[in-house]
């Protein structure tokens, strides 16, 4: 499926968020549904052995969106503020050297509501051609409308959308791409899906901007003798089904490495305060939330405990350090590349 967005302007379509969907369930009052509601994306799914992600699949028409765009919007700010800008100056220096002059191409796989281009596109120079890949039509079309319209430099940028399977994600896919690039995608991808994704880069001589892939690292402060038992939990369930979870990093840089890329990581923590109370609430009911589910017999201590944090982040008094990491893989040029 392929679309072409022209204009930046235009309504998206309605679809409840979680306040309208508690509201809707009968016998439940929407502020007590509220109160224990987790945002899909936020927490674990609802089916059995299903994750929330942003995999490249072709869906099914009952396949609903597993990211709410209330969860992506939540994340947004402490995406930007975390995301490793050291990378960007080896980056530029990469895509100025490319061959041609004609202007970027940037593939954005697992785009969601398109905060990578709203974060990137202003920081690049030079006309830029975004291609906004996921699975949920929806975002796609959220992405597309709500995408930046200029460079760093006042050049223009356009945008298209895609839905794919990154599984399916060869160097032909990407002939003349300047720049892939994901968010928040790596650690739902298994070992196999990274290779192929490092495959198709760099077989096409592209570079890869890979960021937020999480690093199994949490810090709260106050602490709490739970935390290190939830956290080991929650990175368990990251890796069910065969998904990497926190070894995501790792895998991918061996696996660019040995396609002859070179490889550069850097630290993007969320560093969440009382100005992030909305997402630190969210975070912590989908983080405990994937632990009980991956370890039923927490249950009655996790309740306790979320019951706990939760009432510290209301009063301003919970800090959380969730660890990421950004990944730069710069592959060998190619002459596909532009």
């Amino acid at each position: 499926m392929r679309n072409t967005a022209t204009k930046q302007s235009g309504k998206i379509p309605a679809q409840p968020g979680p306040r309208e969907v508690a509201s809707l369930k009968p016998g439940v009052p929407s502020d007590a549904a509220d109160a224990e509601t987790v945002i899909p994306g936020a927490g674990p799914s609802t089916r059995p052995g299903e994750r929330p992600t942003v995999r490249l699949r072709d869906a099914g028409p009952d396949d609903a969106p597993r990211y709410a765009p209330e969860w992506l919007e939540l994340r947004e700010g402490p995406d930007a503020a975390a995301r490793a800008g050291d990378l960007l100056d080896p980056l530029r220096i990469r895509l100025a050297n490319l061959p041609g002059k004609a202007g970027l191409v940037i593939h954005d796989l697992g785009c969601g509501t398109g905060s990578m281009g709203r974060w990137l596109a202003s920081r690049l120079d030079g006309p830029q051609h975004w291609i906004l890949h996921d699975r949920d039509p929806y975002l796609l079309h959220f992405a597309a409308v709500a995408s930046p319209r200029s460079a760093a430099d006042g050049s223009r940028v356009t945008v298209e959308t895609r839905r794919g399977d990154v599984g399916l994600l060869t160097p032909d896919a990407l002939a003349g791409a300047s720049l892939v690039t994901a968010s928040a995608l790596l650690d739902v991808l298994t070992r196999e899906e990274i290779e192929t994704l490092a495959t198709a880069c760099t077989g096409a001589g592209c570079p890869a901007l890979l960021t937020l892939s999480v690093a199994g690292r949490v810090e709260l402060s106050p602490a709490d003798p739970l935390d290190e038992e939830i956290a080991d939990a929650f990175n368990a369930h990251q890796r069910r089904g065969g998904l990497l979870g926190p070894d995501a990093v790792t895998v991918a840089c061996e696996a660019f490495s040995e396609r002859g890329a070179t490889v550069r990581l850097h630290p993007s923590a969320w560093r969440l305060g009382p100005a992030e109370s909305a997402l630190t609430a969210q975070w912590l009911r989908g983080w405990v939330g994937a632990a009980v589910e991956e370890r039923p017999e927490l249950k009655d201590r996790a309740d306790r405990y979320l019951r706990e944090r939760l009432e510290a982040c209301r009063a301003g008094e919970l800090k959380v350090v969730v660890h990421h990491s950004d990944l730069l893989a710069l592959s060998r040029p190619t002459g596909g590349a532009s």
